[in-house]
């Protein structure tokens, strides 16, 4: 493949995967299995990347395609990931270690939004993540009415969920 691809590749990975990171830790429990979702959601992107043609952001895209992965594999595989073999070596991108102490403050949300089903996860995250509902409609590829019912019954079965 073409090394400014990949260069251009390396640098948008760099500067979107703590949403990659974030997808992850909705769709796993531990350490592990959050490794390899991460290394699956970089392969899959990779993979992707030559047909990438910007008619959306590049965050834009990566959530797509990172929310596919993990409902994917999360489906198929009862909280076990499996992975393609893949070699990295020569991406040369540094996956950042994920703290797991900082984000205890959120354990609590995180164990109600587990408690959803993968659309209403996928809603969440992008909502967390300050995603408009163009956004929204967009990645998840429902109208904004849609993400914005949806949305407004999520927040009241989460309040059910933390407020029992």
């Amino acid at each position: 493949m073409d090394q400014q691809l990949e260069q251009s590749f390396v640098k948008q990975l760099k500067d979107n995967q703590n949403i990659i990171h974030k997808i992850c830790r909705l769709y796993t429990s531990g350490e592990d299995a959050h490794k390899d979702l991460f290394q699956e959601i970089t392969i899959q992107l990779w993979k992707a990347y030559p047909k990438f043609r910007g008619e959306s952001k590049f965050s834009t895209w990566a959530y797509r395609v990172a929310l596919n992965t993990a409902i994917t594999l999360y489906r198929k595989s009862t909280r076990s990931v499996q992975t393609s073999s893949f070699d990295t070596s020569n991406l040369f991108v540094r996956q950042d270690e994920y703290n797991y102490e900082e984000e205890e403050q959120i354990k609590l949300m995180y164990e109600a939004v587990h408690q959803l089903n993968d659309i209403e996860k996928a809603l969440v995250f992008l909502y967390l993540e300050d995603k408009d509902y163009e956004e929204i409609s967009e990645t998840l590829g429902i109208s904004q009415v849609n993400a914005r019912v949806k949305m407004n019954r999520i927040k009241t079965k989460l309040r059910k969920i933390l407020n029992p």
